[in-house]
């Protein structure tokens, strides 16, 4: 039994939009849902075209008076029910996040979105004022904070073991969209090619803020100023595939990011490296069960999920014994469960348990569009640097 039904008797209701058919992450979001019991699918929009959305609901087991046209329409009907839902889980094409997440949070409800939080800056930080007057549970999914060994090198930083925090490197590459064709005429990621539907920038939209946003929660700094080089690399393309950038965070730590989804060949390619005082870190997301640790003075030690000895983070994040291998979609679950173990701490009145207390905020993914709309005033002033702080 899970502790979500313990404490309320029943799973939490959960509420989609967006991840229909050809969707990859809407099955992700679906799947991280149900994996520890804590969340029943019961409503969904999964189209902009009320009759295929009703038809790709019921598709995926929901009942056909729960399968509705549009975002109006599910939450007029589940505010009705008896049986409402009470979490709604937005994964639509980006500059459809922020009117999702205002009506849901104005219907009462908690709210699970994909990355990145809007489109743009006034409406991230219009939600940042919705939720704090709420006091409803936002989470951004940034998945690869639920990685045990990312966990790990967050719990080793804020204990100190890598001394004052002085450079932070980070990369994400890719390469599925090194062909102009027919990655660009794909309708599944066509949309991420206009401004209008991704925002100003399709890479540091796509996967740019999960880079950010990565350094930030493992090192707990927060980034102040940026100077950046977007551009494509691919002959013909007018969205940005492609950027460079150098960074400055709080604290005096410097640090560089190379994100691209244009490299051919690269399969996923996310990985960071942390240098302190006292030693390095260093974790890659295609081998995510282990983590190198550098002291400056030693052997080099590697750190392997599910050992004794390792943070009760790591050890909440962990799943399976040591030597079974675990990856995205168990990452992705642990959000999905943190976040249920926040929205039952609240109903309850009680105290979040410590190791689930570090899901991305609603202030996190803010950060996350500030760091993007520095990064392209950056590159329009040619490369000159640019303060991205956020005061919240």
């Amino acid at each position: 039994m899970s502790t979500t039904i313990r404490a309320l008797g029943r799973r939490l209701r959960l509420g989609v939009v967006g991840g229909g058919s050809g969707s990859f992450i809407g099955p992700v979001h679906r799947a991280a849902a149900r994996l520890d019991d804590h969340y029943e699918v019961v409503a969904a929009v999964l189209s902009r075209d009320a009759d295929r959305s009703r038809a790709a609901a019921q598709d995926i087991g929901i009942g056909a008076e729960r399968a509705y046209g549009d975002l109006a329409a599910l939450l007029a009907s589940e505010d009705r029910r008896e049986d409402g839902i009470d979490v709604l889980a937005v994964m639509t094409p980006n500059a459809m996040h922020y009117t999702a997440c205002r009506d849901a949070l104005d219907h009462g409800l908690d709210v699970i979105c994909d990355k990145p939080l809007t489109a743009s800056l006034g409406d991230a930080v219009d939600l940042v004022r919705l939720v704090r007057s709420s006091g409803r549970v936002f989470c951004v999914t940034y998945n690869y904070t639920g990685y045990p060994m990312v966990r790990q090198a967050r719990a080793m930083i804020k204990a100190g073991e890598l001394g004052e925090i002085r450079q932070v490197h980070v990369e994400y590459v890719q390469g599925h969209l090194a062909r102009a064709v027919p990655a660009d005429s794909d309708p599944a990621v066509a949309w991420r090619f206009d401004p209008q539907q991704c925002g100003v920038s399709l890479i540091l939209g796509d996967i740019g803020t999960h880079a950010h946003h990565l350094a930030a929660f493992i090192t707990g700094l927060k980034l102040e100023r940026v100077a950046a080089d977007l551009g494509a690399t691919v002959p013909g393309r007018a969205a940005d595939d492609y950027a460079a950038l150098l960074l400055r965070w709080e604290g005096g730590a410097r640090g560089s990011m190379w994100v691209t989804n244009s490299a051919a060949g690269a399969e996923h390619g996310l990985a960071i490296r942390v240098f302190g005082s006292e030693g390095g870190l260093e974790w890659h997301q295609e081998e995510p069960n282990r983590l190198l640790h550098r002291p400056i003075d030693g052997f080099a030690r590697l750190l392997t999920r599910g050992r004794v000895g390792l943070s009760s983070e790591a050890g909440h994040a962990t799943r399976l014994r040591v030597g079974h291998p675990e990856g995205f979609h168990e990452a992705f679950a642990n959000l999905y469960a943190d976040t249920a173990a926040h929205i039952v701490a609240r109903r309850a009145q009680r105290d979040v348990d410590p190791p689930a207390l570090d899901i991305p905020t609603v202030e996190d993914g803010a950060r996350g569009i500030r760091f993007i709309e520095a990064a392209v005033e950056s590159q329009r002033a040619h490369g000159h640097w640019i303060d991205c702080r956020l005061p919240l």
